[in-house]
């Protein structure tokens, strides 16, 4: 076991790296729009409202994630779920932060209820991707909380995740799962090629597996958010 994590310390260093400025940039965004608008961040009451709506919406995250489903034009392992719908509506009216923490526990539900089927590979990729999304479009929102704001946050959250995805994929994760699993590149982009005979490369394969993925999967979570927001927010925010 000690000789795994030396040889893999290198990727888990990184991997704390990217958290830790995954969290730096959703904390100083939300601090720096609460202190513009003079507002006080969860106190009292408040605080308490703040911890059960993020441990609710953690947990239909959690069960949504389960309700995954192939689509034929991508390898089997790309699935749609509709975990980011309760994250981005929690990010939206709690912040950025709340955002990351839903994301983090969600994940970590996840685990604890099915496990890991990609040596945590796919579920670290899962939290990272997911707030990829999740934080841009939340800053943006929280900037100026219109419908506007919205659609240009989660267009703008939906570009940065597919180009995240795709430097992600192509650069760390994949190579790590393949290297997880004991199997050559090339037989991950042979499930690509299994399914679109377009997909030759790395290039290819994220190109035309990872990135239309990940552009799906957020424009029907966010187009859900467009057509909901509005009507769960002040529940959430407590303004029944």
């Amino acid at each position: 076991m000690f000789a795994v994590v030396l040889e893999n310390v290198g990727f888990v260093l990184l991997c704390v790296a990217i958290v830790a400025l995954i969290i730096g940039i959703a904390y100083l965004a939300e601090r720096h729009f609460a202190n513009a608008r003079g507002e006080k961040r969860h106190h009292g009451v408040s605080n308490v409202r703040y911890m059960v709506t993020i441990a609710m919406l953690s947990a239909m995250a959690a069960v949504l994630m389960a309700f995954d489903f192939p689509l034929p034009f991508l390898p089997s392992f790309y699935k749609i779920d509709l975990s980011e719908l309760p994250i981005i509506i929690g990010a939206f009216a709690l912040g950025p932060m709340a955002g990351v923490i839903i994301e983090f526990i969600k994940v970590l539900l996840h685990l604890f209820i099915k496990g890991t089927s990609t040596a945590f590979v796919g579920d670290f990729a899962n939290f990272l991707i997911g707030c990829a999304f999740v934080v841009p479009a939340s800053i943006i929102y929280c900037a100026k909380k219109t419908k506007k704001h919205a659609v240009i946050g989660l267009v703008i959250g939906t570009i940065i995740t597919a180009i995240t995805g795709c430097l992600l994929n192509a650069y760390m994760l994949l190579p790590k799962y393949a290297e997880v699993f004991h199997m050559p590149i090339d037989a991950l982009i042979a499930m690509g090629s299994e399914v679109n005979g377009l997909i030759t490369n790395m290039f290819t394969f994220v190109a035309l597996a990872v990135a239309p993925f990940n552009i799906i999967k957020c424009a029907i979570n966010s187009l859900i958010t467009i057509l909901i927001y509005h009507k769960v927010s002040p529940i959430l925010k407590g303004r029944q």
